[in-house]
Order: structure tokens, then C-alpha cells, then sequence
């Protein structure tokens, strides 16, 4: 589904605008992306949170040889269970 689908869905839903349905998902996505580092909940869908991973040896699957892969931060988002159970049942 688009944007633009999930746009015109939402608003025939909610009676709101397409533009106001538009502003409302990018301020949702501006929070999400603020509030990520303390965990972002998503009710019914999951939880956005940001995680720090450690510094490991890896493979360079070509030549074989062995390097030094860096610490860093990533963005994971973990799947409720009744979205799991909703998406799994559909």
C-alpha cells in the first residue's frame, strides 16, 4: 500500500482531510524518530527502540579474511504479538 492509498483509506475511515490525515502520520513519524532512544511504542503494532551493538569479528565472505567489524548503534522494531497473531491469521 502507498502513501497515497493509506492516505485516501485513513481519511474515508475518519471523515478527517487527506491533508490532515497526511500531517497527522508525518508528526507520528517525527515523534517516533525523537523518541526512538527511550522506545517508541506502537499500540498493536510493536515498538521502535534504538540499540547499541558491540564491536565483533566478522568475514569477508569473498576472501575469506577476517575483520574488525565496529560498534554502533541500529533502530529495531519489534513486533507485538497481536500484530503477529492479526498479520498470521489474515
Amino acid at each position: 500500500m502507498t502513501k497515497t492509498q493509506m492516505t485516501s483509506y485513513m481519511a474515508e475511515k475518519t471523515g478527517l482531510t487527506k491533508a490532515e490525515v497526511t500531517s497527522f502520520l508525518e508528526e507520528l513519524a517525527a515523534l517516533a524518530y525523537v523518541e526512538s532512544k527511550n522506545g517508541f511504542t506502537l499500540p498493536g503494532l510493536g515498538k521502535l527502540v534504538l540499540v547499541d551493538r558491540k564491536a565483533r569479528l566478522g568475514r569477508n565472505p569473498a576472501t575469506g579474511e577476517e575483520i574488525q567489524i565496529p560498534a554502533k548503534k541500529v533502530v529495531k522494531f519489534g513486533v507485538s504479538k497481536a500484530c503477529k497473531e492479526g498479520v498470521l491469521t489474515a
